[in-house]
Parts: C-alpha cells; structure tokens; sequence
C-alpha cells in the first residue's frame, strides 16, 4: 500500500508537516540534523535489495549502463541551469534547482520501469552506476553549474565526502552484508522497500517543514522550471536511448531513469550543505512530487500501449 500509493502518502505527509500547529512540539523540526541518518538508513536498504549479480552486470554492459549514466549526469545539471535562468530564479531558488539537476536518478525509477513494462535491470544497473559515480559527478556538476554565483567551493568539496558516507558506503556494506547472509536478503526483500520510503517520507516532510514560510510566498516560475527540467529530462532520456539503438524496453528504463532524480538526497544535502538557506531545500522538495506525479503517469500509458499492442496481436493471431 506505500509503495502503490506512495504520491498519496507523499502528499499527506508533507501536508501534515505544513499545517502542524506552532503550540505543539514539532517533531520535523526536531529530526532536521538527522535527515544525514535517514538517507543513510534508505541507501543501505538498497544495498541490501540489489540483486547479488547487479553490480557484476553494470561491467558487462557498461557501455550502455556508462552511457546512459553519461546522459544523465550531462543533460540534467544544463537543463536545470538553463530553466533556471530562463525562468528568472536567482539567490537559494537557483541553487536549488540546480541541486535536483546534479544529483543521481531516483530509487521509485526501477518501480515504475517495472510498471511501464520496460527493462528493470537496466534501470538497476544505471541507478548503480550513478550512484556509486555520486561523489565525483555531482560535485563536480555543481562546481560548473554554479561557479558564477560565488558559492564555496568548500561546500561542494563538502559534498563529495558526505555522499561518500551517506550514500556509497551504506550501499556497499548493505550489499555485502546480503551476500554473506542469503537469509538477510530474503527479508530485505520484505521489508526495504517499506523502511526506505517512509525515510524518504519523512525526509520530505521535514523539508517541508524547514521552508513552511518559504512555501507562503513561492512563485509560479519554480514550478514551471522544475516542471520543464523534468519533462525535457524525460525527452532527453528517451532520445539518448533511441541514439545509443537501444531497443524500446530499455528505452523506457533510461527515460524515467534520467527524469527522475533523487530529490530526497538532494533535500537532505541541501540542508547540509546550506544549512543557513531554507529556501534552498524547496525545489528538491517540490520536484518529488512532480517527478512521481509525471512518472507515474508515463509508465501508465507506456504499460496502456502494451497491452493494446498484445491484444491487437492476439486479435490478428486469432483472425488468421
């Protein structure tokens, strides 16, 4: 039920963190320095969930798993630079939305390729890829996307060494982990996914939390950059697959891949990163919602064309 209606559970959550009464203790508030804890608690889930041959598969067909990866970590960071500025966002609302563009593909990608009837272990292996590429790529995307606005290059250096922590290393131990101990996979199976969203849920909701004065005044330009980072993402994911004569299941897999982005790490990094500037964390907030809302709405219709295509097929076999 969380995971099927996870934009409902999404909504809900971070409708609740908005609205909580001043009078009462706020317990988003008072969980805002363990959002660092709670990624890590979501990535080592994921460790523990990958399959024993994934990483092993990323090599075998690193051209296409580099490729694509290539893609993202290129076409995101200008997309989000180049709405951003079109869209006229300036000072924390910039930054955030550059933040979405750098960060690595979102872990509901692989649920939803699934969904859209697409190649799910290749959408493991590009998520792997990117992730284990995350301390390199995004500082270094973030470095060249914002270089013009004076932040510290410290903070970005920063943020090698905190996705290394929070993200690479709960990963890795949570793999191995799985692999000395079959039975522990077994329940990781079970019950990762369930523990893994209700961290990035709470991450959410303590965003929302954070910026609930910010979100009072926000603009109608941050959705609609956000939305067309998003869309245009889709498209460029689709077209780099058609480019790298990826057949169709595949495709799709890099399609949501390079749409979606890991907005709950890039919340929680941008309130370590910029724990002075709120507004900040407001874009990666947002664009959960979004890219959820389009995701979920692509791999419907991608999955509708399926069983059209297998009924007309089947129609025709009949026929004949």
């Amino acid at each position: 039920m969380l995971e099927r209606f996870l934009l409902v559970w999404l909504v809900l959550s971070s409708g609740v963190a908005y609205c909580w009464p001043q009078s009462l203790p706020d317990p988003f508030l008072a969980t805002q320095l363990r959002l660092p804890w709670l990624i890590t608690v979501a990535m080592f889930c994921i460790g523990l969930m990958l399959p024993r041959d994934e990483v092993r598969q990323v090599f075998h067909r690193w051209p296409t798993v580099f490729g694509g990866t290539a893609i993202q970590y290129a076409v995101m960071p200008l997309l989000a630079v180049g709405m951003g500025k079109a869209f006229g966002l300036t000072g924390d609302t910039f930054i955030g939305i550059v933040l979405v563009g750098c960060v690595p593909g979102a872990m509901a990608s692989n649920v939803l390729t699934l969904n859209a009837r697409g190649n799910t272990s290749y959408s493991v292996s590009l998520t792997t890829a990117a992730t284990f590429l995350s301390p390199i790529a995004v500082p270094l995307a973030m470095a060249l996307a914002l270089r013009s606005t004076g932040v510290d290059v410290s903070v970005l250096i920063g943020a090698s060494k905190n996705l290394v922590i929070t993200v690479v290393l709960p990963v890795l131990v949570g793999h191995t982990l799985s692999r000395v101990f079959p039975s522990l996979e077994k329940h990781a199976q079970k019950y990762g996914p369930l523990v893994a969203n209700l961290a990035i849920l709470w991450i959410i909701a303590v965003v929302v939390a954070i910026s609930r004065d910010s979100l009072k005044q926000l603009s109608f330009d941050l959705f609609g950059a956000l939305l067309a980072v998003n869309l245009l993402g889709y498209a460029a994911g689709y077209g780099g697959g058609r480019g790298m004569r990826l057949p169709e299941p595949m495709r799709r897999a890099m399609t949501l891949e390079v749409g979606m982005q890991n907005a709950g790490l890039g919340a929680s990094l941008s309130v370590t990163l910029f724990p002075d500037q709120a507004g900040v964390a407001i874009a990666p907030g947002i664009y959960t919602f979004g890219c959820m809302l389009t995701g979920t709405m692509l791999a419907r219709y991608w999955a509708r064309k399926n069983l059209h295509e297998e009924r007309a097929t089947t129609d025709t076999e009949e026929t004949a």
